[in-house]
């Protein structure tokens, strides 16, 4: 029995539900799913490799099929060793399309084999970017409709002064 194996890979700087959405929609399609935090040390982020694991872990960890992981280096060289078919990549709006669209073509050329699914979020989470999320926390604004409660609280703990209980 051949496995559909795809890998939605990010920095996941926090999770957000628009990252939980695809990873639900990712797994409808593929028999398994594995997210990877991507870990660049070039790359500031505001949480660790890690600590972004364990928050989705803590959001995702119990979905079947679903292995969340962390690599560096080239994706298809990642997707390679995981046996993955597929890489998985969320489009929000048109101006992701552009960047995504040279990523895909330049992992074609370096995997022919591994292909690019894109899939569109939610609409209700189609505005909702790590960045974005960041700043809300930073100043003190509700998180609920952007991030589970695992990844609010510890977003809260980083941001305390701004905290407001919501």
């Amino acid at each position: 029995m051949h496995i559909r194996r795809a890998v939605y890979p990010g920095t996941f700087d926090p999770p957000t539900w628009g990252h939980i959405d695809l990873v639900h929609r990712g797994i409808k399609i593929m028999d398994e799913l594995v997210v990877a935090v991507l870990d660049n040390p070039q790359k500031e982020t505001l949480f660790t490799a890690e600590e972004r694991a364990a928050m989705l872990k803590d959001c995702i960890g119990g979905l079947p099929g679903v292995i969340v992981d962390r690599f560096e280096g080239l994706l298809v060289d990642y997707a390679r060793a995981k046996g993955c078919q597929a890489i998985l990549r969320g489009l929000r709006a048109v101006s992701d399309f552009e960047y995504e669209y040279q990523m895909a073509l330049m992992n074609r050329r370096l995997a022919p084999e591994v292909d690019t699914l894109f899939l569109m979020p939610n609409e209700e989470h189609v505005f909702v970017s790590s960045r974005i999320v960041r700043e809300v926390a930073r100043f003190g604004g509700n998180l609920a409709s952007l991030v589970p409660d695992s990844v609010r609280r510890r977003l809260e703990a980083e941001f305390p002064h701004n905290s407001n209980g919501r």
